[in-house]
C-alpha cells in the first residue's frame, strides 16, 4: 500500500512538473508575439509615414514621363528586329514587403522568353539580382545595389545609367518596374527605351527641329536615365505600399495569435491550479 501511495505521488509530481513547463513555454510563446506585434505596427507607421513622400516623388517622375511618350508618340520609332535586347529590371534591397520582387523577377523571365533568350540583363536592386541569378545568371551583365532605401533622384538615376552605356550599344531597351496603381495593388509593366540610331530613322522626327546626331544621342541618353528614374519612383511607391499592407496583416495575424495563445494560457493556468487543489484536497483527504 505505500509503495501504491509512492508511485501515485511520483506520477502527480511529474504532472505538475509537465503543466508547470507547458504554462511557461505558453508564456514565453506569447510574449514574443507580442513583441513581434510591436515591430509590425511600428513598421506600419514607418511606411504610411514615408508613403506620401513616395507618392509625391512618383507624380513628379509621371510628368517627365509623360513628355517623353508624347515624344516618342509623335515621331513613332520601330524597334529594331533580331536585334539583342537590354533588359533594366528595377526592384530594391529591402524586403519584408509581399511579393513585389517575386511579381517583377517573374514579368523578367516571361519577357526573356517571349524574346527567345535574345536579350541581356541588367538588375536594379539586390532581391531581384537574388531571383534572376537562379535562372539567368549568364544573362546578367550588370547590377546595381544600395538602392530603394530613399526616394529616387536624378543624380542617383544619372550615375547607373552612364554605367549602363558602358555596357555597349542596344538598339532596343526595356525597363521593367512595378508600376503603382493604387494603395493596396501594384503591376508589373515596362517603358521602351529608343537609341540615337532609331530615333534617327524615326518618320516623325521631322515634326521637331532636330537636324544632328548629338542632339537625339543626347536625347537617347536623357530618355533611358528619365525611364529608369520614373520605374524606380513607382516601384519604390509600389513597394512602401505593399510593406505597409504587409506590416497590417501581420499585426493582425499576431493579434490572433495573442487572442488564441492567452485563452490557452488561461485554460492551462486553471488546469495546473484545479489539479494543485486536487493533490491538496486529496493529501487533507487521507490524514483524516
Amino acid at each position: 500500500m505505500f509503495r501504491l501511495g509512492a508511485s501515485q505521488v511520483a506520477r502527480s509530481v511529474g504532472a505538475q512538473t509537465r503543466n508547470y513547463a507547458t504554462l511557461r513555454e505558453i508564456e514565453m510563446r506569447l510574449k514574443s508575439i507580442k513583441n513581434i506585434e510591436k515591430i509590425t505596427k511600428t513598421m506600419k507607421i514607418v511606411a504610411s509615414t514615408r508613403l506620401n513622400k513616395a507618392q509625391r516623388a512618383m507624380t513628379a517622375s509621371r510628368v517627365f514621363n509623360k513628355t517623353d511618350a508624347e515624344f516618342y508618340e509623335n515621331t513613332e520609332p520601330a524597334a529594331v528586329e533580331d536585334a539583342k535586347t537590354l533588359l533594366i529590371v528595377v526592384s530594391s534591397d529591402k524586403g519584408l514587403c509581399g511579393s513585389i520582387h517575386t511579381q517583377i523577377a517573374k514579368s523578367a523571365r516571361k519577357r526573356f522568353q517571349d524574346l527567345n533568350g535574345a536579350a541581356d540583363i541588367v538588375t536594379v536592386g539586390d532581391k531581384v539580382k537574388a531571383q534572376l541569378m537562379r535562372t539567368h545568371s549568364d544573362n546578367l551583365k550588370l547590377s546595381f545595389s544600395g538602392v530603394g532605401k530613399e526616394a529616387p533622384n536624378f543624380y542617383e538615376v544619372s550615375l547607373i545609367a552612364d554605367e549602363i552605356t558602358k555596357l555597349g550599344e542596344y538598339s532596343n531597351v526595356e525597363v521593367l518596374y512595378n508600376k503603382f496603381v493604387s494603395a493596396v495593388s501594384f503591376e508589373p509593366s515596362k517603358f521602351s527605351v529608343f537609341d540615337a540610331a532609331a530615333l534617327q530613322k524615326a518618320p516623325g522626327l521631322s515634326k521637331y527641329e532636330i537636324d544632328n546626331e548629338e542632339t537625339t544621342s543626347e536625347f537617347a541618353e536623357f530618355s533611358l536615365a528619365n525611364s529608369i528614374l520614373s520605374a524606380m519612383a513607382e516601384g519604390y511607391a509600389s513597394e512602401i505600399s505593399a510593406r505597409r499592407n504587409a506590416m497590417d496583416n501581420a499585426s493582425k495575424n499576431a493579434g490572433d495569435m495573442i487572442n488564441s495563445y492567452t485563452i490557452l494560457y488561461n485554460r492551462s493556468r486553471q488546469a495546473v491550479i484545479t489539479n494543485e487543489l486536487v493533490d491538496i484536497i486529496t493529501g487533507a483527504s487521507s490524514l483524516e
